[in-house]
């Protein structure tokens, strides 16, 4: 039997769930997800619908509560990883795939290091190669902090103009 409490829950719902999809989706950017938000929303509401006395403010009880659904599951550690169209397979991992991959590497970073001029080529293997921090780094070379920081961007912005196609003759074809 149904009660009274259970149709205008129904009606509510029937009213106003394309519009509750319509802002989860517009809050989290995916229509899957949109549902899912929506219909915990929903769930929260039918669990809580005979405490509700004010049915004028159903529609703000529903925003918060679909806002904080949205930014709890934001906060869930599984939501950090994302789809990649290329496997770990594809990627290029570095010296621990064996001897002569890391040689390889090794020849493309000296020769497009040999590319980046001098002071620029000094920071970067201070900072990167030899683990120096801006501080260390700075009384070395006898220069400021700002310097070393300058120096770095302009570093690593040549080293990647020198390595570019060097880069990509480094990844496995797929």
């Amino acid at each position: 039997m149904v009660t009274d409490a259970e149709q205008e829950f129904d009606a509510y719902f029937r009213a106003r769930r394309d519009a509750v999809r319509r802002t989860a989706y517009l809050l989290c950017g995916d229509w899957h997800r949109a549902d899912d938000h929506a219909q915990a929303a929903f769930v929260a509401l039918h669990r809580h619908w005979h405490r509700i006395r004010d049915r004028a403010a159903l529609d703000a009880w529903m925003r918060r509560t679909l806002v904080r659904t949205v930014v709890d599951e934001s906060r869930r550690p599984w939501r950090w990883e994302h789809a990649t169209d290329t496997s770990p397979e594809g990627r290029v991992e570095g010296p621990a795939d064996g001897p002569a991959d890391a040689v390889a590497t090794r020849h493309v970073l000296v020769d497009g290091l040999r590319a980046v001029p001098p002071r620029q080529r000094a920071v970067l293997v201070l900072r990167f190669l030899e683990g120096l921090d801006v501080a260390a780094t700075a009384e070395v070379l006898g220069c400021s902090a700002g310097t070393v920081k300058s120096q770095t961007v302009h570093g690593l912005a040549a080293l990647r103009a020198a390595l570019g196609d060097a880069l990509d003759d480094l990844r496995p074809a797929g």
